[in-house]
């Protein structure tokens, strides 16, 4: 069976900002989340707001970084800040009502530092 990376350009786009990112900053964060992106969206996390909200405990003041889909069942207590590939319309909206929601083409653009961030599996 032939494995695939991701077909859209949109994606792709990202996966090559990623990877210009960590050559010019050195940091590994970006180049492990591009890898990560990369893989076919099958083999790509979908996480629920309500693990994001689980997470959010256990690594307090971190931006939550998805390389996948968030989905929207659960509810969030607390303001958090999520960067992903994509969001559902209702988490998107959960999401905003407590904290941010930024993708992750925004989040380079914004410049944010690999030690305030944490990757979700």
């Amino acid at each position: 069976m032939k494995v695939t990376g991701p077909t859209k350009l949109e994606t792709k786009k990202i996966i090559a900002e990623l990877e210009k990112q960590a050559r010019k900053s050195g940091q590994a964060l970006w180049l492990d989340l591009a890898e990560r992106i990369a893989k076919p969206r099958r083999q790509r996390p979908v996480v629920n707001v309500w693990k994001i909200e689980r997470l959010a405990k256990v690594l307090d003041k971190k931006i939550l970084v998805v390389p996948g889909k968030v989905l929207g069942f659960g509810e969030l207590s607390r303001p958090v800040q999520v960067v992903a590939l994509e969001y559902a319309p209702d988490a998107k909206k959960k999401i905003l009502e407590k904290g941010t929601a930024m993708t992750i083409r925004e989040a380079l653009g914004k410049k944010i530092k690999p030690r305030e961030m944490a990757i979700v599996k």
